[in-house]
């Protein structure tokens, strides 16, 4: 017998989960009504109606009064539905109330799995409700477990779990069962059963928040992050700008003895990173984002497209092992950019002064500090592979976005 103490329980236990009454008397009723059609095998047209306030369950059969019945669980003939009341007619319904044989055991057996259902969805939405505002936050993680293809990791002191998929994985590094390490939340996916917090250490929102971290100057507005590229593991290219003039961008990144670039460059595993100056002059972005080669000038020759020169003992440096350096730069300034020599340049009559400041003042603007900035983040590479007479060319790959 279900009295008013079963629901005085029920109540205080949505109080405490802070789960909606109303839903969950909704998800009761339907599961009752559910699970007697199962014990019984019952087609019958069966409904539950709860009262809290009285106390009381009860099932309702409903029979509708048909001419002709062709589901007597559902349906009965307007003849017997006379003879139990001769004001019904055709398309009344007549509706049974009852109370089954072993309705203590049923209602205590679905009342058990619903109060267990709802305290799993309740604990599903504070999770995801709380996770809600971390979206393109840095967070601390330990890694839990791995498989062939995932890494799972637990977030903050409820140790919520996320999964960091294949593409958010960095390819040089290996995750290991309580590994600690800081993770991008690139997005909070809260759908039912596939819910999902998903984690990334490949996504170049992962450098930006490092260097949030470790800049005051960034989160006070002086120093703003215009642009990342990135390819995860090997190298960064990141394009900053002072609102102050008389504040230093690229020193203010790279931090005393180079004391905030490289707790970036720890963090990411020796992942190298070029600070570059950006400049609204896309050309001499361009230059800029060459880095750490010497460009001896930019000519557009398209809506989107540009010559890059560079002296001829600089080509491999300005390309990258691999066209790595020259790839960054197109996808950090979202031109398409044609490396070449001063010779290959000069043999296809290309000017090398065009629409560019002159080397020599390139090099006062820029040199000292992007120096510096490589120089603090490890940077010394002259390796790289020569495309035809001297030449290189990198495309922009699609926008880059950060929570990727």
């Amino acid at each position: 017998m279900v009295n008013k103490e079963f629901f005085a329980a029920l109540a205080d236990l949505v109080k405490e989960k802070g789960i909606s009454q109303e839903s969950f008397i909704e998800t009761l009723r339907n599961a009752l009504a559910s699970a007697y059609k199962k014990q019984y095998d019952n087609g019958a047209d069966i409904s539950v109606e709860l009262d809290p306030e009285a106390g009381t369950i009860e099932f309702r059969a409903t029979r509708r009064v048909v001419a002709e019945v062709t589901d007597r669980d559902k349906e009965i003939s307007v003849e017997e539905a006379q003879e139990l009341n001769p004001a019904y007619r055709e398309g009344d319904e007549i509706i049974k109330t009852f109370v089954p044989k072993d309705f203590g055991r049923i209602a205590a057996q679905t009342a058990k799995q619903v109060i267990l259902q709802k305290l799993h969805e309740a604990e599903r939405d504070s999770t995801f409700s709380a996770f809600s505002d971390k979206e393109g936050e840095l967070m601390e993680a330990v890694v839990r477990k791995t498989d062939e293809r995932n890494v799972y990791v637990e977030l903050g002191e409820k140790k919520i779990e996320g999964v960091m998929l294949p593409q958010d994985q960095s390819p040089t590094e290996r995750y290991a069962v309580g590994d600690r390490l800081k993770v991008f939340v690139k997005r909070v996916k809260n759908s039912g059963k596939n819910s999902q917090i998903l984690v990334s250490r490949a996504a170049p929102g992962l450098v930006r928040k490092l260097f949030e971290e470790q800049v005051p100057e960034l989160a006070q507005g002086i120093v703003e992050i215009k642009g990342i590229s990135r390819e995860p593991g090997h190298r960064t290219k990141i394009a900053i700008h002072s609102t102050d003039a008389r504040v230093d961008a690229v020193g203010a990144c790279v931090g005393n003895r180079g004391s905030r670039v490289n707790a970036v460059v720890e963090e990411l595993g020796g992942e190298k990173i070029d600070i570059i100056f950006w400049s609204e002059n896309p050309l001499e972005f361009i230059a800029k984002a060459l880095s750490p080669a010497t460009v001896i000038s930019v000519t557009q020759i398209s809506e989107k497209g540009a010559v890059a020169v560079v002296p001829d003992d600089k080509l491999s440096l300005a390309i990258g092992r691999d066209g790595q350096n020259a790839r960054l730069a197109a996808r950090l300034t979202g031109w398409k950019i044609d490396v070449k020599s001063v010779s290959a340049a000069e043999k296809m009559n290309l000017h090398t002064e065009e629409e560019m400041p002159a080397e020599e003042e390139i090099a006062e603007q820029a040199a000292p500090e992007e120096a510096s900035a490589a120089e603090a983040s490890g940077e010394a590479e002259a390796a790289g592979t020569e495309n035809g007479a001297g030449e290189a060319a990198a495309e922009p790959a699609e926008e880059n976005k950060e929570g990727e």
